[in-house]
């Protein structure tokens, strides 16, 4: 059997999310794809950030980004509202004491004074390890119940694409959106770059599928994601059951359930047949693939240029 292992925000139960860091942490415990989250500056520029608004637990004020800057203090702005400068004040390595909030505050070593980074040094680290074996799987987080925090859906999914070719990468990646309606964008700007229909209960409503109503699917989910251009249905684990993944198999879509941190949670998946696992903790689904006899994929270390 095999299966693929995809590192949440990098490794987020082991290196703060969405940083550099976490995105070589992951890299060097070795994973299939790196996922990750992307949202648009007032600035226009992509940039790493699970939230829409700055989060007190991810992100710290540390200075303005010039002297008397009225939106200063940044942690809770809509990021649609600050400049990449303004956002690269803030230390995205979790400062001490950590956050009341912080749910891995055991396992999560901190990396103070690291910043928040666009798309593009992403793929430059990705470039610099030679990880070309690695799929950079990018979520667009959009908000169709909160337009004002969220980017123009085509103008959004333009930039990412346009990101990703210029970085010779669309063929090695993968849009994920819960906002169904980046993926029929997506399916029209880059046919052949995979798309996952992100999907969990808070979601399943017409609004965020792309005006599409599960009812009229006789609730079947993968059929659904099929007919807006989903290329692989990425749900909340806890939707996973046989029923599921009789109807997934039946649609031709390959299923990649998040996000996965127990290995007994982890191995009932892989017994349905799952494609691959959404984790924090790359290195305990390693050791589940390990004692189950199944092929991980192989660490990799940053190479010079002149090596490749």
């Amino acid at each position: 059997m095999h299966a693929e292992i995809h590192g949440h925000r990098g490794a987020r139960g082991l290196r703060p999310e969405n940083t550099l860091p976490g995105f070589a942490c992951a890299l060097e415990l070795g994973v299939d794809a790196l996922e990750l989250d992307v949202a648009l500056t007032a600035d226009r520029r992509l940039v790493l950030t699970h939230d829409l608004t700055v989060s007190a637990v991810t992100s710290a004020d540390t200075r303005p980004a010039f002297y008397g800057d009225p939106l200063f203090p940044y942690v809770g702005r809509p990021v649609g509202e600050l400049t990449l400068a303004q956002l690269r004040t803030l230390d995205c390595g979790v400062r001490l004491p950590r956050h009341p909030e912080d749910r891995f505050v055991r396992t999560q070593a901190p990396v103070p004074d690291t910043r928040m980074p666009t798309l593009g040094a992403v793929l430059g680290l990705v470039d610099a390890y030679g990880a070309d074996g690695v799929r950079l799987h990018v979520e667009l987080k959009s908000d169709p119940t909160r337009p004002e925090l969220s980017a123009d859906p085509r103008e959004f999914t333009e930039m990412v694409v346009a990101e990703l070719d210029r970085h010779h990468r669309l063929d090695g990646a993968a849009i994920l959106s819960f906002d169904w309606r980046i993926l029929e964008i997506a399916r029209s700007l880059a046919p052949a770059t995979r798309r996952y229909a992100l999907i969990e209960r808070a979601t399943m409503d017409s609004v965020w599928l792309n005006g599409l109503r599960l009812e009229d699917f006789d609730g079947d989910i993968p059929a659904a994601a099929v007919a807006a251009g989903g290329t692989t249905l990425s749900p909340e684990h806890v939707l996973v059951d046989q029923e599921l993944a009789r109807r997934a198999e039946k649609a031709e879509l390959p299923l990649v359930p998040w996000t996965v941190n127990e290995p007994g949670r982890a191995a009932e998946l892989l017994d349905l047949g799952v494609a691959g696992l959404v984790t924090d903790y790359p290195d305990r689904m390693r050791a589940l693939w390990a004692d189950r006899g199944m092929p991980v994929p192989a660490p990799v270390t940053p190479v010079r240029r002149a090596d490749r």
